[in-house]
């Protein structure tokens, strides 16, 4: 891995420009490891485009660099592309996949399943995030870091780990997290943006989505479920269900919680949410998707009466 570590640092030593992107519908780390990316290349001198196929959610807007990020992507040429925190190559969406006049792609992932689609890839299923990878090769760059970009590091680590609630919460994500905040960061501050700044609809969203409980194999799994129609009468959206699995997860003997969020009439995101007894990444996969030992996900089609019982027989031979 250090060797790994060299080589990227090699890569961007040599080339000049770079485009950076990560899965759709991003996520706290995706945000936070990509924009710190972002900002330590520019600093030294490097021409940089961040591109997402979804738009930032207005919880990350704070960040340092967000108002940057494209939807589309220039017709230009690139050096380098890095691809964050995205398992699969196909997650970063149709206009990056199809996207040629890139040289070099270096993959920076943490998910216990991804594929080695980048040049060079630097994966570590064992780090909290994302943003852990990208504060390794800062580091080894020799890179003193600035408060704009510790404060995108802080946020993909403590978003990742749940505050430090998770299993992943290990010694390297404290200290790294210790790190930054002596660069400047105020941890309330963070928290703030995060977690005490959230939108009446949201809350109205999940008064809806909250009746949905069921609980099954004896106290052992539950879920929630957020259909199009609960959307459109709380004027919502899918960025604000971001921590509704973690109302089933805390109910006392849950181990695993199940998140059903419809994407369509016959389309479901599933969200699986382990408290670290279970690798919930094993029942995405034989969905096809992928994921993390505590979190994964993936997309079923069917009505809702089918998928569930289709997620909940897998569940229930797992467990």
């Amino acid at each position: 891995m250090t060797e790994t570590i060299q080589q990227i640092i090699e890569v961007i030593r040599s080339n000049s420009s770079f485009l950076l992107t990560t899965h759709e519908g991003p996520d706290g780390d995706a945000i936070g490891s990509s924009l710190a990316l972002a900002s330590f290349l520019r600093k030294i001198g490097k021409e940089v485009t961040v591109h997402y196929q979804d738009p930032v959610p207005d919880l990350y807007a704070f960040l340092p660099g967000a108002a940057t990020v494209l939807s589309h992507i220039p017709d230009t040429d690139y050096d380098v592309s890095v691809v964050l925190d995205i398992g699969e190559r196909r997650r970063a969406g149709g206009e990056f996949c199809r996207f040629s006049r890139v040289t070099t792609t270096i993959n920076l992932d943490h998910h216990l399943s991804c594929d080695n689609f980048g040049d060079y890839n630097l994966i570590d299923s064992q780090a909290a995030s994302t943003g852990i990878l990208v504060h390794r090769i800062l580091e080894a760059y020799g890179y003193r870091f600035d408060r704009e970009t510790a404060l995108c590091l802080y946020v993909s680590i403590i978003t990742d780990t749940g505050s430090f609630r998770y299993s992943n919460a290990n010694g390297e994500a404290f200290s790294v997290s210790g790190a930054m905040i002596e660069c400047g960061i105020n941890a309330w501050d963070v928290a703030e943006q995060l977690y005490e700044n959230q939108p009446q609809k949201r809350l109205e969203l999940l008064a809806k989505c909250l009746p949905t409980l069921e609980v099954f194999k004896e106290g052992q799994a539950a879920s929630v479920t957020v259909t199009c129609e609960m959307y459109a009468a709380c004027n919502a959206d899918a960025v604000l269900t971001d921590g509704f699995v973690n109302y089933p997860r805390s109910i006392r003997g849950v181990e695993v919680a199940i998140f059903f969020r419809q994407l369509d009439e016959f389309k479901w995101k599933i969200g699986f949410r382990s408290k670290g007894k279970v690798n919930v990444a094993a029942f995405s996969q034989a969905l096809g998707g992928g994921g993390h030992h505590n979190a994964a996900g993936c997309t079923v089609d069917g009505s809702l009466e089918d998928v569930k019982a289709l997620v909940y027989g897998i569940v229930d031979e797992y467990l």
